[in-house]
């Protein structure tokens, strides 16, 4: 009995999937770091016979051609996709074969305009899953702008067809299995549940309740905001067939050393929890705290090719940051540096206020405060405080000069992106304060909202 075996990557939101038959198996859209899928196989006791790729990936870093290289499985991507591998090439109706199971390409462009599924079948029977990629997501679609503006239409237009196409020709009892849509910027609109299949797809997925063509492609598009810059360089890494990760711990850095980096100008990051880091820490480094949302907004803000330390309570922390980091192509932190905070100072701490929006409320309106709004350009036409200046947190450092003078009081919708921004200006020399609090709170202070 064929079985699907789920391997998460919850900081990116994406999932990588390994289908076996108890002896063979396929993965489908491996991320970076594939000691993870190699341990899924060994768990499974199962040998990997074709790495599939459904689409070039614009959100991370594939582990595909390394994978395939370490088990001599072969390496599926599109024939119409331009690689600077071999590979063996997909196209509509091809089927790849490995002990009872059988895997059959399906066109659908949209979120790349040579996108392919894959339909699953054991022993030659109907199609009983789908890996879908960035196509039909759990109740919506992948997006369509990442290849230009100038043809954001015409793929938008080629998902609502792909994703119809899916919905007609698979049973409605096949699992829906997508790489995209578990908190993936990857994803046009809001994903839904942890799990579906083509028929409740039929009822729920926004392509296939829309009104007509014109109706989804108008919603769609209008939706589309803003996406991590990091992006930029998914693409041309993946077509140019990346090596495995190197998750060799890097070189451990003495505090004179990182007081040296700071002092050039490069990125000395701190993997703790913001509050603590806004309590003390050394004059000059830059708060992403380690958890979910870590590798996506640190490679949102950081210019890309900017030398990066780590800095941690251990190696462990520092392990898993670098890690995440290599899913998205930075693959050799400069260095790092673990312990408290005094040991690894040279002398030089610092600290700045945080608050919640109840705190903002009682000092707004007064001549010193700046209130600085660092979420994304669609987060703030939706609604944001009146009194507020709007710099995006990935714009602030090179926009650091726009800030107002005075006390600034930076806030996001969560805190978390406030929290890098805020650190940002700390170290800029700017007085701060990090309101640390949920976006939903704000209307209930008392704070004046802009008037649509």
């Amino acid at each position: 009995m064929a079985r699907i075996v789920t391997i998460e990557t919850a900081g990116l939101g994406d999932r990588s999937y390994l289908a076996h038959d108890g002896e063979v198996g396929i993965v489908v859209d491996p991320q970076r770091d594939i000691d993870r899928v190699l341990d899924a196989a060994r768990t499974e006791r199962v040998r990997i016979t074709h790495v599939v790729e459904t689409h070039i990936h614009n959100d991370y870093v594939t582990g595909g051609l390394a994978l395939a290289e370490a088990t001599g499985a072969a390496y599926v991507v599109a024939a119409a996709d331009k690689v600077a591998f071999d590979r063996t090439p997909a196209s509509e109706g091809s089927v790849f074969e490995t002990g009872h199971l059988q895997l059959t390409a399906l066109e659908t462009p949209g979120h790349t305009p040579s996108h392919l599924a894959y339909a699953l079948s054991e022993d030659r029977g109907p199609p009983l899953a789908v890996f879908t990629g960035g196509s039909m997501l759990f109740g919506a679609v992948g997006r369509t702008d990442l290849i230009g503006a100038d043809r954001t239409d015409e793929l938008t237009r080629a998902q609502y067809h792909s994703v119809r196409r899916l919905a007609a020709d698979l049973p409605e009892t096949a699992a829906v299995y997508p790489t995209h849509g578990f908190g993936s910027f990857c994803a046009a609109t809001p994903t839904s549940g942890d799990a579906s299949s083509v028929g409740e797809e039929r009822v729920t997925n926004v392509a296939l309740v829309a009104a007509d063509e014109d109706a989804f492609v108008e919603t769609l598009i209008a939706g589309l905001g803003a996406y991590p810059r990091y992006y930029a360089h998914m693409g041309p890494a993946n077509s140019a067939g990346p090596e495995a990760a190197d998750l060799d711990p890097p070189r451990l850095f003495e505090p004179a050393e990182l007081r040296r980096r700071i002092d050039a100008g490069e990125w000395v990051v701190d993997l703790r929890q913001r509050r603590a880091f806004a309590r003390h820490h050394i004059t000059g480094t830059i708060s992403v705290e380690l958890g979910d949302s870590f590798v996506t907004f640190l490679g949102w803000t950081i210019p890309w090719g900017t030398p990066l330390t780590l800095v941690g309570d251990d190696t462990a922390q520092v392990s898993d940051a670098q890690r995440q980091l290599a899913r998205i192509g930075i693959d050799r932190p400069a260095g790092a540096a673990t312990g408290p905070v005094n040991a690894l100072a040279d002398g030089r701490t610092s600290t700045y206020e945080v608050t919640d929006f109840d705190g903002l409320a009682a000092v707004a309106g007064r001549d010193e405060v700046v209130i600085l709004d660092v979420r994304r350009p669609d987060e703030w036409a939706a609604g944001h405080l009146e009194a507020a200046v709007h710099i995006p947190f990935w714009e602030l450092e090179d926009r650091m000069a726009e800030v107002p003078e005075g006390e600034v009081w930076v806030h996001c919708a969560s805190g978390f992106r406030a929290s890098i921004s805020a650190s940002l200006l700390d170290r800029a020399g700017r007085r701060v304060v990090h309101v640390d609090d949920d976006w939903s709170r704000a209307a209930g202070t008392g704070l004046a909202m802009a008037e649509e």
